[in-house]
């Protein structure tokens, strides 16, 4: 294996914090995770956190509820964003908070994964495409994410319900995925199947998949990860607060879509350019062949 993909990450699957708690409650959090493993010699390079992290919402009136999620909402330009921004440059990490409230300029809300470099930037967002209607009331996004760890591979990102529909997993494979990170807060008891849905994309996809979830109350912990082939890496099973802590190697999806799953099966090279394309009446569109494979 190539040493430089080897990435090593930290999965949270730790409780919400309420809005308006003083931002420094996470930052010692973040901080305390990176200082623990960096003194048992695996500094983790990406921290990830479930689904609303920092927006907990817990013992409100669903109107109150409504009110606190629009009012707390950012722009990225704000200090919460400039907190984040710090605290990664501080901590030399790709941190990735959850995900957070951010405006809709139209009016409303999305429920969007932000990440923060190294270097202290916010180097990419993704807006959840599948908000859990009806209970959900957040504006769908309308365009998919990855970005790149410079030396280690690149990682998309789905926000929980998102795992239900696999075309947009398989979206996020196609452009370059390594490693789909979906960000999670289940409450109910689909958690068993979304478990099975995550070994599921991973299969299908060739590609790593961790989905962080919430522990209760806020939600039913059993974070997982997995490899491309489907095999469970990690697991935090039970609904109690812990931490994944694992170091991976991304150039395992290049391998496995070199020599196929169980050395069997290369999906990537099904259809062949030149072959005719096949409709897919449900999108209006189709399976291109001159398109079918990973992007570099």
């Amino acid at each position: 294996m190539n040493g430089l993909s080897a990435l090593t990450i930290a999965m949270a699957q730790y409780s919400q914090l309420a809005i308006g708690k003083p931002f420094g409650n996470f930052a010692n959090s973040v901080r305390h995770i990176v200082s623990t493993k960096s003194l048992q010699g695996t500094h983790p390079s990406l921290v990830i956190f479930p689904e609303m992290h920092l927006f907990g919402t817990s013992g409100l009136s669903e109107q109150q509820h409504d009110c606190a999620l629009e009012s707390s909402a950012t722009d990225f330009h704000d200090e919460l964003t400039d907190n984040l921004k710090q605290l990664a440059e501080e901590l030399n990490i790709w941190l990735i908070p959850g995900t957070v409230v951010e405006k809709n300029p139209e009016g409303g809300i999305y429920n969007t994964a932000p990440v923060f470099s190294p270097e202290g930037e916010l180097v990419a967002t993704y807006r959840k495409i599948c908000p859990w209607r009806p209970f959900e009331k957040y504006t769908p996004g309308d365009s998919f994410t990855v970005f790149e760890i410079p030396g280690k591979g690149r990682i998309g990102l789905t926000i929980c319900y998102d795992a239900w529909f696999p075309e947009i997993t398989r979206q996020v494979a196609w452009m370059g995925a390594d490693l789909v990170v979906n960000l999670v807060r289940t409450t109910t008891p689909d958690r068993r199947q979304e478990l099975v849905l995550a070994r599921a994309n991973a299969i299908v996809n060739q590609t790593f998949l961790a989905s962080v979830n919430a522990p209760a109350p806020e939600g039913v912990g059993d974070s997982i990860l997995v490899d491309p082939e489907g095999k469970t890496l990690e697991t935090l099973e039970g609904s109690q607060e812990g931490l994944i802590t694992t170091t991976i190697h991304l150039d395992q999806v290049r391998r496995v879509h070199e020599t196929g799953t169980a050395g069997s099966n290369k999906m990537w090279e099904q259809f062949h350019p030149g072959e005719k394309p096949i409709p897919l009446p449900l999108y209006a569109g189709s399976i291109d062949p001159e398109r079918w494979h990973p992007q570099a």
